[in-house]
């Protein structure tokens, strides 16, 4: 390209070394100028640039000096320097949020703006399953990036810092400030907190506070446990620790950091009790809101092995609910308490969205399991069932781009390695997670691996694209096609057309397990009646 090379002699030597090292922008840029000028036929027949005339000689020396210029700007320290800052990461995570919002459409009637402004910015993951459903062994899971089959925990008590099988495993905010981010976290992040062996891994607190409760009974009836109460309290957002935690985090947010930050922010609500103020009640009318479908004929085809959880669960009964008329309230009890954890991510957003750290960003909103409101005749989690299982994931931030929702299967457990590919960090060995890069980029990218689920030692559920496969700890077995039976409703287990499918899936029923830490189950214990 005689063009090039003359036009090249009115720079410097330093302009012309940048020029050969990245002839591509040179040539790109001068064709994208000249395509549809006057001397397009003498660049391409490669004339000599003393040849064209003074205007043309003007229009192509503009051209070169923005090609060269852009070539000495990828030659620039201090622009790499800028182009590789590390991302920050905002972690919203929120206690018993099952598929009622916007953007999954459990319920026709979930109103959370928020959230599903969020979930149109970046990537819905609308087929996510929690590894436990149960609090304090869903969060260990998420936070260790280890399945309970590892360590150990299957239902609800044990620590993060009383696991052995944890002894040497760092939490992914420790993992992060050890690769030089600043970490703070506030609210129900871990079950039991970031307190012994844990408490360096945090920088700075945004605090952990309780809403305030009724002294008496508020809807529940008196032989019900205290935690199993709801109704419009208190008065005011202020007094709400959910609220108080969204200021406190989005005030951080405003502040300039000298290293990148990983911010943990931990909501309560929708969890038990379920008290949010009176404006959050009003926003349903509860005479019509739709309730779950409940037919008792459901059960009809199932093993017993967990149709009697809340004979020793603190929840009460579905007879229970009935029995005192409380379905509906509850219903909308809980309705209400999704929209206002709504709108505590939204004071969270909000802040970011005007704030110094608004474009370097990656959020990840999750749920550590979901929630029966009836279905299958059961309230609350524990169990291996959709309800149970699936919940809200979504990430935003710099290279994902909005999209349609994914529907290959994910586990919170794709949590910790995918923040850790986003960010760029070195490879940790300990993740039992597979990366959700893949389906970041392409939401319609294929996924071998389902989401595995695990209650109670023995107890599994394999979430693939299409099916679930549920197998208990005695070999009974339970099998649905999500593409015609999204209810749950018919047990495919026991026909022998659906053979193959059960054997495909049970490839995947974890071999190795480790047994439950705790000595004592919780389903030795008999609740009275």
């Amino acid at each position: 390209m005689l063009v090039a090379r003359g036009a090249a002699k009115e720079f410097n030597d330093a302009a012309l070394e940048v020029m050969k090292k990245y002839p591509e922008i040179i040539i790109n840029d001068l064709h994208g100028v000249v395509k549809d000028s006057s001397l397009f036929d003498s660049w391409r027949k490669g004339n000599d640039v003393h040849f064209y005339k003074e205007e043309e000689q003007k229009l192509l020396g503009e051209a070169v000096a923005t090609s060269v210029r852009k070539a000495l700007a990828a030659e620039s320290p201090q622009d790499e320097e800028e182009n590789t800052v590390p991302p920050n990461v905002l972690m919203i995570c929120i206690d018993d949020l099952n598929d009622w919002t916007g953007f999954l459409g459990g319920h026709p009637g979930a109103l959370t703006p928020h959230m599903d402004a969020l979930a149109k910015r970046g990537r819905n993951f609308a087929n996510a399953h929690c590894t436990v459903p149960v609090c304090s062994c869903s969060r260990v899971s998420v936070m260790s990036g280890v399945a309970a089959t590892r360590h150990g925990s299957y239902e609800i008590g044990p620590s993060y810092q009383q696991l052995p099988a944890l002894k040497e495993i760092p939490t992914i905010q420790q993992y992060f400030k050890d690769h030089g981010y600043l970490t703070l976290a506030g609210g129900k992040v871990l079950h039991q907190d970031f307190n012994g062996r844990l408490a360096g891994a945090i920088d700075r607190s945004l605090g952990r506070k309780r809403s305030p409760r009724t002294k008496k009974p508020m809807s529940r009836p008196a032989d019900w446990s205290a935690a199993w109460d709801w109704g419009a309290y208190p008065e005011k957002d202020a007094e709400m620790a959910d609220v108080q935690l969204a200021k406190n985090a989005a005030k951080a947010l405003q502040e300039d950091f000298e290293k990148p930050f990983f911010m943990s922010v931990g909501f309560f609500r929708p969890h038990v009790p379920l008290f949010v103020p009176p404006k959050w009640f009003e926003l349903y009318d509860a005479k019509t809101l739709r309730l779950p479908q409940t037919p008792k004929s459901d059960l009809d085809d199932l093993p017993k092995n967990f149709l009697g959880i809340n004979d020793y669960a603190l929840a009460p009964t579905h007879a229970e609910v009935i029995e005192h008329g409380k379905q509906r309230s509850l219903t909308h009890a809980y309705l209400a308490s999704v929209s206002f954890v709504d709108h505590c991510v939204g004071i969270v957003l909000e802040a970011l969205k005007s704030s110094p750290h608004a474009e370097n960003t990656l959020i990840v909103l999750w749920s550590d399991h979901g929630f029966h409101l009836g279905e299958k005749q059961h309230w609350a989690k524990r169990t291996l069932w959709e309800e149970s299982t699936k919940v809200p994931l979504l990430f935003v931030g710099p290279g994902i781009n909005p999209g349609e929702a994914c529907q290959e299967p994910a586990s919170l457990l794709d949590i910790y390695p995918t923040l850790v590919k986003l960010c760029d960090l070195p490879a940790s060995s300990h993740l039992e997670g597979v990366s959700l890069l893949p389906q970041l980029r392409d939401a319609a990218t294929p996924r071998k691996e389902p989401a595995i689920t695990s209650s109670y030692f023995g107890n599994h559920s394999i979430r693939s694209r299409d099916w679930r496969l549920i197998s208990y700890e005695d070999g009974a077995k339970e099998l649905y096609d999500h593409r015609t039976d999204s209810d749950e409703f018919h047990n495919l287990a026991n026909e022998p057309g659906h053979k193959d499918t059960l054997e495909d899936l049970s490839k995947w029923l974890p071999k190795k397990a480790a047994p439950e830490f705790k000595a004592k189950s919780e389903r030795a214990r008999v609740r009275k009646k």
